[in-house]
């Protein structure tokens, strides 16, 4: 029982790090963290309902979540070769583009939710 304890605290003493080191480490990770802290606040002050801020904090926890495997992406295709081959281009271009397509669908989440309260505000 205590080997297993021990193993997941190692875990997750393991997973609190890369957290810390996307933070750190990755300047697109804390704009998404600093837009994410506003769009709470926002959900906040406009009390938009329930359901709305679960979707708004599962929007964010995907799109921090998507940065974070790019990051793996491009740290790993860069261990694996430092040479420019466009098989690591691929990889490199298609992680990026994963992260845009959560971006753009995180915008409009965030367009869905606010407008109709903003529009009331106005």
């Amino acid at each position: 029982m205590l080997k297993t304890i021990r193993k997941h605290h190692i875990s997750f003493k393991n997973a609190f790090n890369g957290i810390r080191l996307a933070f750190t480490s990755q300047p697109n990770f804390r704009v998404h963290l600093s837009f994410s802290f506003l769009a709470i606040v926002l959900g906040v002050i406009l009390r938009i309902s329930y359901m709305e801020m679960v979707l708004l904090i599962f929007t964010i926890v995907f799109g921090l979540t998507v940065e974070m495997v790019n990051t793996s992406i491009e740290a790993m295709t860069d261990l694996i070769t430092k040479e420019w081959k466009v098989e690591a281009k691929i990889a490199k271009d298609i992680a990026a583009g994963m992260m845009l397509l959560t971006a753009i669908g995180a915008v409009f989440v965030a367009i869905l939710i606010f407008i109709p309260y903003l529009i009331q505000i106005i």
